[in-house]
């Protein structure tokens, strides 16, 4: 048995560092993820293509593990990283985005991530998994987005 939990997250910020510095650390997958909370492992899959392996969450007698993979597209000039899943890998179908607007003096930022997991449990526990599932996923990106608000200068 299996749940499968959808999520849906978007945040806003605008931070003091330039649109360049800012598009360069993004775009560069390796160096992006490098920010990410509870990474065990990034893997290369060739052609923009990555798996991402989280670490478990949860307690001993239940835990959950992400494992999922993307393929990442960056275009400069309209100032976006589009990421899209890749279909059989793990047990997430991840999509997002980056938009970055230059501000001259600041760069905003709007990230968009979608998608859903799949758990190895019964449909019986859905109702106490699936919050837990979304509460991780959203602590989890809110401490990336604070890592990268440090790397960046803060935020104006």
């Amino acid at each position: 048995m299996a749940i499968t939990v959808p999520f849906d997250l978007a945040y806003e910020l605008e931070v003091k560092s330039p649109y360049g510095e800012v598009f360069d650390l993004l775009a560069d997958v390796p160096s992006s993820a490098s920010f990410f909370p509870k990474l065990a492992k990034l893997v290369d899959l060739g052609g923009g293509a990555y798996r991402w392996e989280m670490e478990k969450v949860g307690t001993a007698q239940i835990n959950i593990q992400t494992i999922y993979a993307s393929k990442y597209v960056a275009d400069r000039k309209k100032g976006s990283i589009v990421w899209t899943p890749v279909a059989d890998v793990g047990n997430g179908q991840i999509g997002g985005s980056w938009k970055l607007t230059d501000k001259k003096k600041s760069t905003h930022m709007v990230l968009g991530l979608k998608g859903e997991l799949t758990v190895p449990l019964p449909g019986l526990m859905k109702a106490v998994v699936a919050p837990f599932v979304v509460s991780e996923n959203e602590k989890l990106v809110e401490k990336y987005l604070d890592n990268l608000i440090k790397r960046f200068g803060g935020e104006v």
